[in-house]
């Protein structure tokens, strides 16, 4: 995982052809930009949608094999749980369509990233993620990016 501001992705993002059309579409955002899938560049493609956050207890854990995720908040603030595989219990197994799989509470979870706009956070394939978890503030409505590439390129 990796995660930093927005203004430095180029500092700490891992090399990847389609990352600057990703962060360049990314920085051209605002948060009134409609939702949706939008495709940026071989094997990448940019989603943008809006929700409310929920408690830890209410949202799942999930991880991907084949892509990772670019996470960004355009407005609103959330909590994304991160920590290993290690220890989850497989609630939905994977769906090779989506990508995904999904798990029931960690054990033993990692400190919780906090987005919000202008944080990025990358999260490569088999990294396990809680995203969508309220702050501790309470229940927010959120604008969220997530960009979907295929690791390794």
């Amino acid at each position: 995982m990796i995660f930093g501001e927005l203004a430095h992705w180029r500092l700490f993002a891992p090399d990847h052809p389609g990352f600057p059309a990703a962060f360049a579409w990314i920085e051209s955002l605002r948060p009134d930009a409609p939702s949706g899938k939008f495709p940026l560049a071989d094997g990448v493609v940019g989603g943008i949608d809006r929700y409310r956050t929920a408690p830890s207890a209410d949202k799942a854990w999930e991880a991907h094999r084949l892509h990772g995720d670019i996470q960004l908040l355009l407005a609103g603030e959330e909590l994304c749980g991160y920590g290993l595989l290690d220890g989850l219990t497989v609630t939905r197994p994977y769906d090779p369509a989506k990508d995904t799989e999904k798990y029931g509470p960690h054990p033993s979870p990692g400190p919780a990233i906090r987005l919000t706009p202008g944080r990025f956070a990358i999260l490569l394939p088999g990294e396990a993620h809680q995203p969508g978890v309220m702050a501790e503030s309470g229940p927010c409505d959120v604008v969220k990016v997530v960009v979907k590439f295929r690791w390794p390129a």
